[in-house]
């Protein structure tokens, strides 16, 4: 979380973006920057569906959806750094495997029409037209799949590590009690 918290842009960084200036009043709710239980796993939600749905625009998308859910912008916004250039390559093929898989082109394709697309430009664009609708419709999977899962995930993490700052608390509580009872 400390990483998160240093690699995050500030309320103030958000507010000073000329896009974002009209409704930057808005931004400036200190809810919305606060990392509870609740707006931890709608700001990683609304990340990956934002980062998913649209190719541009990915982080004013979560921010302009976190303001009325009430989400986490800063996470929002980093969240959907998960589709980047770097990560294009993999996300592509991620997405046409679950196209692929959702379509089944090869299962549906009727055996007439195929005959006549065996060849030359036809060929050609019916392959690309099957690519391209799979990688669309695998996206739209993944742009409705990823944010449940990753809601559900980023809840039973921030449980987790919740549970482990109260452990060491009460492990430090416990020695001084000893401590201070040895004492005596």
């Amino acid at each position: 979380m400390d990483i998160i918290r240093k690699n995050t842009p500030t309320r103030e960084e958000m507010a000073e973006n000329k896009y974002l200036a009209p409704i930057a009043h808005r931004f400036l709710s200190p809810e919305l920057w606060r990392f509870t239980r609740r707006s931890v796993p709608r700001g990683v939600a609304l990340g990956l569906f934002a980062a998913f749905i649209i190719p541009l625009g990915q982080i004013f998308l979560s921010a302009f959806l976190a303001l009325p859910m009430r989400a986490n912008v800063p996470l929002a916004a980093l969240v959907t750094f998960v589709t980047n250039p770097f990560t294009l390559p993999f996300w592509l093929v991620i997405a046409n495997r679950i196209g692929d898989f959702t379509l089944r082109f090869d299962a549906t394709a009727p055996a007439v029409a195929s005959a006549k697309a065996n060849s030359g430009v036809w060929a050609f664009l019916m392959d690309a037209y099957q690519v391209a609708g799979a990688t669309v419709v695998g996206y739209l999977v993944l742009s409705l799949v990823a944010p449940g899962v990753g809601y559900v995930v980023s809840g039973w993490v921030w449980r987790a590590v919740v549970a482990r700052k109260r452990a060491k608390r009460l492990k430090v509580m416990e020695a001084r009690l000893d401590q201070r009872l040895g004492a005596r």
